[in-house]
């Protein structure tokens, strides 16, 4: 290799990588914990470094220029290649320290895992842990998370899964509501009355719909992206909403409604990076989300 046709450092590709893949210079210092006019500087230190210029300034947005673009796929590989590197000394990692990343649903993440990081403080109080609360898919092959608590099984060979169980979710509203409304013993009964809506409505009606409802987008006029947010609004009175069971029995004020309704079934899934298994630390935390919510 032509030692001396490598010039600039990871640092101000990382910078580059990171401000076109997050469209600007705030957004990318947000991610990688620095500031603006730092990675501002390694940006500009780049673009002198190889002579051209990679963004285009509109406003407070970065648009990558022609330069930039063919830039932007051989500095993403270097960023996973780079993502690979860490992944696989972390993997040999035998300490019982240091920092863990687990990535799940806003619902669990607010009401099941303060319980295991709880045990976890007790057990090994040197692990540092940091929750990623999303209903998307965190990409483990990136790093942005160390392990995933999902729904649905990983497809990526390079991941390896565990299915811990699988749970029961049933509709449930608040006392108050059920008070108000009265308490229906038919799903026919259920058709005047009003929902909360999570993420997309459509999908949740079929869903609904197929357990032998007859509900349509006028049932649900209140609704969140959020798990954490629908189900407050359910324990305020606003609907009717599904939830786990193991969440609903941690809520006063709360009943099911159609108790002999069949229950929506999912599964639970322990996901992490096949690298990642051997490090001590990813396996004590992968092993104890599978004690408390198995």
């Amino acid at each position: 290799m032509n030692w001396n046709t490598v010039s600039f450092d990871w640092n101000q590709a990382r910078a580059f990588l990171a401000t076109a893949e997050e469209g600007s210079l705030s957004a990318a210092a947000r991610v990688l914990g620095q500031t603006q006019p730092t990675l501002g500087r390694q940006v500009a230190a780049l673009e002198a470094e190889l002579g051209v210029i990679l963004f285009e300034r509109i406003g407070r947005n970065f648009t990558l220029t022609p330069s930039g673009l063919e830039l932007l796929d051989h500095v993403r590989a270097m960023g996973e290649a780079a993502g690979r590197i860490s992944m696989t000394a972390s993997g040999q990692s035998q300490s019982i320290e240091g920092q863990v990343c687990i990535s799940a649903s806003d619902a669990m993440a607010a009401y099941l895992l303060p319980a295991v990081l709880k045990r976890l403080r007790e057990c090994a109080p040197k692990i540092e842990i940091e929750v990623v609360s999303s209903n998307a898919l965190s990409d483990l092959r990136r790093r942005e998370a160390d392990i995933a608590i999902r729904h649905v099984r990983p497809e990526q060979p390079d991941l390896i899964a565990k299915l811990i169980r699988e749970t029961n979710a049933y509709l449930y509203a608040s006392s108050a509501f059920l008070e108000a409304h009265g308490r229906p013993t038919t799903p026919e009964a259920l058709t005047d009355l009003d929902f909360i809506g999570f993420g997309q409505a459509d999908r949740l009606i079929a869903a609904l719909n197929g357990a032998g409802l007859t509900l349509t987008r006028r049932n649900f006029r209140v609704g969140s992206e959020s798990g954490v947010v629908g189900w407050e609004l359910v324990k305020h009175g606003l609907g009717i909403g599904i939830m786990a069971e193991e969440i609903a029995a941690l809520t006063p004020g709360i009943e099911r409604v159609l108790p002999d309704l069949p229950p929506f079934t999912f599964p639970i899934w322990l996901t992490t990076h096949r690298e990642l298994r051997s490090s001590r630390r990813i396996r004590v935390v992968f092993d104890l989300l599978e004690e408390v919510l198995g």
